[in-house]
């Protein structure tokens, strides 16, 4: 017995260490949070099959050939659907094959236990997030992986405004299908009985293209139409929720996300200077003349950006926390608040295998990620 446990917990430490070499990495904790996660979501086989996945997606028939040696090719592709149904694995047709990838923790697997995630999983993931391993990692990740873009009606008509920053643009641009999700971290603080300040809806999340397809076979979603995308995203900006793509030119999800549930948000809240991690190509800005106090803006705002503290009261904006998302905009009563662009502007990487690509680029070190987290705590202290 505990031989098997042995070779059991060996297979996992191997995944763990594989994933972590990939572009957002999955670092090891001394708490055993990593491996606990990892049981939630493969099997010793399934995680001995994912060793010969990388982040790159690979035809069926090339993982098939690298795990030749473990597993016959019914076992492999048996495995493989098998990943795919937990979300634990990343799938797209490219030219009319199968493709194949590991999936970060977030967002990748995450995300991925959107049909029916149990508390089980909640509890070792919530663990494994609180760990300063994870932490450092996370923050270290660069580019980010999600950017802000503005809600539509907040964008002034004379600014050229390109299309990766429009959401509407961007749904339009999308081949399809199209697919709305609920949302995990709404469902996740739903399961200890806190409820959503901003919105009673859970069906929030959206994805579309490859990411659509993804989802649409592990039957974890429904499928709506480009007209119904739109709908959605209408009622998430009135009721004041954060719009969050992946940060590429053709992003194929948006989380639309509050402050009270969002991991990501959460993350930001707790940083002192939290644009230093976050892609976001405008910034708010009041014009004291106009501003009538009112403070509309000030709860309006998801991340704690505002507040009435101007020179005679009026809304002022921290530009250290401020993500340029927009919903502060429309409400103004008195029209005192608009976007500015920032400069110079951002331009994201084409799509999520180039994101990756530069992620890893990038990556920092061990070291270096420990010199971030000292210049966050010292901050802190400020």
């Amino acid at each position: 017995m505990t031989a098997r446990m042995t070779s059991e917990d060996a297979i996992y430490r191997l995944l763990q260490r594989h994933l972590d070499k990939q572009a957002i990495g999955f670092p090891s904790t001394w708490s055993g949070a990593d491996i606990r996660l990892l049981r939630r979501l493969f099997t010793p086989d399934e995680a001995k099959l994912a060793l010969h996945l990388t982040y790159k997606p690979s035809p069926t028939e090339q993982i098939i050939e690298r795990a030749a040696s473990d597993f016959s090719a019914a076992q492999t592709t048996g495995l493989l659907d098998s990943l795919l149904m937990k979300g634990a694995i990343g799938w797209k047709e490219k030219n009319g094959t199968a493709h194949w990838c590991v999936l970060p923790l977030v967002v990748g697997m995450y995300e991925g236990q959107d049909g029916d995630p149990s508390r089980e999983f909640l509890e070792d993931a919530a663990a494994y997030f609180k760990t300063l391993s994870f932490g450092a990692a996370f923050l270290a990740i660069e580019p980010s992986q999600l950017r802000t873009i503005p809600i539509a009606i907040s964008i002034p008509v004379e600014h050229p405004v390109a299309t990766y920053d429009q959401i509407r643009a961007i749904v339009r641009d999308s081949p399809g299908p199209f697919v709305v999700l609920p949302c995990i971290c709404r469902r996740s603080e739903a399961m200890k009985n806190k409820r959503c300040t901003k919105t009673s809806r859970e069906e929030t999340c959206l994805a579309f293209g490859d990411m659509a397809a993804w989802v649409l076979r592990r039957k974890h979603c429904r499928e709506i139409t480009r007209d119904e995308v739109l709908e959605i995203l209408r009622q998430n900006e009135e009721d004041g929720l954060v719009l969050q793509p992946a940060n590429t030119r053709q992003p194929e999800f948006v989380c639309s996300c509050c402050g009270c549930c969002c991991g990501m948000l959460a993350y930001q809240k707790f940083l002192p200077r939290p644009v230093d991690f976050w892609a976001s190509n405008y910034f708010a800005d009041v014009a004291e003349e106009a501003c009538v106090h009112c403070g509309t803006c000030v709860s309006r705002c998801q991340v704690g950006a505002v507040t009435l503290n101007g020179p005679s009261g009026e809304a002022k904006i921290n530009l250290s926390r401020c993500i340029g998302c927009g919903l502060c905009v429309p409400t103004c009563p008195s029209e005192a608040v608009r976007l500015k662009k920032k400069d110079p502007e951002r331009v994201p990487p084409a799509n999520d295998e180039d994101l990756y690509d530069e992620v890893l680029a990038k990556r920092k070190s061990g070291l270096r990620q420990l010199k971030m987290l000292m210049k966050v705590a010292l901050r802190m202290k400020q």
